[in-house]
């Protein structure tokens, strides 16, 4: 006789759980349906809220002026201190929108000319912002202080670009609906899922098979992170072909995000054991979930940055795990981090799954 295998028996679990949950419809809306529905919105509009941008101000600037004063103040205009070098990388990648050189003309009529510096990784609506910012604070300037002179000041309308990628609406949209993906997946799915199993007993006839206990959860939850993985696939193709998301390194990059779409989504399975042990009853699951995924989807950077938000709500929205997940997707698909320079937010990750399976293992229930 044959002995008993617990790996078979355990792949035998995820043959029939994958089969199961392709089979359900919820489980295909929440987890490719509705995050592709907000890919083709998003990625046939463009982002047109007002929102806060990083600038610098040339070392070469004539700060003395009315203009500079202005502008300095201005809570919409984050004024960034670094060296040139780290300015010249940061603007290169985007995380600066603009640099603002501010000099005397030789018109009189207008004594100062102020040149932008951007490049294509920038926010288009971002360096559109930052121009009508300055010409609004020239205007007022004009009217208070200088109602005999055309203009204090002109922004010259081209910008100078310095090297860089193209930024597209796609490379901020798509991580967000990644994350918001594998976080339904991972909480809803896998709280309904053994929710069930324990209810109409399915756990407790495993009992009666030689399959120990460990075996049946990996069953189960290889299945969930094969198809979630599958529909990240899906996603990023639909992305990268349909709307050119930026794949930096190619396959490189698919790579990592693949790996790091893995962490995420075994942490946030965790949440999952987390409703399933704690709801009493199937209807009390959603509210449950929700607790843990709405603030997530709010205020983790998934639909617009987390500086749109006031200073004291930022901090909170940095803790968040979904937070982290976005950072690093971004990072490594549009600015080329690799996987390991990645480790600031991957290191956050591991830490949550330490905390929610520490918890996990407390209050989950097998009957």
């Amino acid at each position: 006789m044959r002995p008993y295998s617990q790996i078979s028996a355990m792949l035998s679990i995820t043959k029939a759980s994958l089969r199961a949950t392709f089979r359900s419809p919820s489980a295909v809306v929440f987890s490719l349906a509705f995050p592709l529905i907000f890919i083709l919105v998003f990625g046939f509009l463009s982002s047109g809220s007002n929102i806060n941008v990083n600038v610098v101000m040339d070392k070469g600037s004539d700060t003395t002026n009315a203009v500079y004063a202005a502008i300095k103040n201005i809570p919409g205009l984050n004024f960034i201190q670094a060296d040139a070098e780290k300015i010249k990388t940061e603007l290169a990648k985007g995380r600066i929108t603009t640099m603002i050189s501010i000099q005397k003309a030789s018109n009189p009529t207008a004594p100062y000319t102020i040149h932008l510096t951007s490049s294509e990784a920038a926010n288009p609506q971002n360096i559109q912002l930052v121009k009508s910012i300055l010409n609004s604070v020239i205007g007022k300037i004009n009217q208070t202080s200088f109602p005999n002179t055309p203009t204090i000041a002109v922004v010259n309308n081209t910008v100078q670009k310095v090297p860089g990628r193209i930024y597209r609406t796609i490379d901020f949209i798509l991580p967000g609906q990644m994350g918001f993906s594998l976080l339904s997946a991972g909480v809803f799915g896998v709280a309904f899922l053994f929710f069930n199993l324990r209810q109409q007993l399915v756990l407790k006839r495993f009992y009666a098979t030689p399959i120990r206990r460990l075996y049946i959860i990996l069953g189960e939850a290889l299945s969930r992170v094969l198809f979630q993985l599958l529909t990240a696939v899906v996603i990023i193709g639909i992305g990268h072909f349909a709307f050119k998301f930026t794949l930096v390194n190619g396959w490189i990059t698919f790579a990592s995000i693949m790996a790091l779409s893995f962490i995420a989504l075994i942490l946030f399975m965790g949440f999952g054991f987390i409703v399933s042990g704690v709801a009493k009853n199937e209807s009390s699951i959603p509210p449950l979930a929700n607790l843990i995924t709405l603030p997530q989807f709010l205020l983790a950077g998934t639909f617009f940055s987390i500086d749109n938000f006031p200073t004291w709500m930022q901090p909170l929205c940095r803790i968040l795990p979904l937070t982290h997940f976005n950072n690093a997707m971004r990072n490594i698909s549009f600015e080329g981090t690799g996987f390991l320079a990645a480790w600031p937010d991957i290191s956050i990750l591991l830490i949550w799954i330490v905390v929610v399976y520490a918890v996990a293992f407390k209050i989950f229930k097998w009957e």
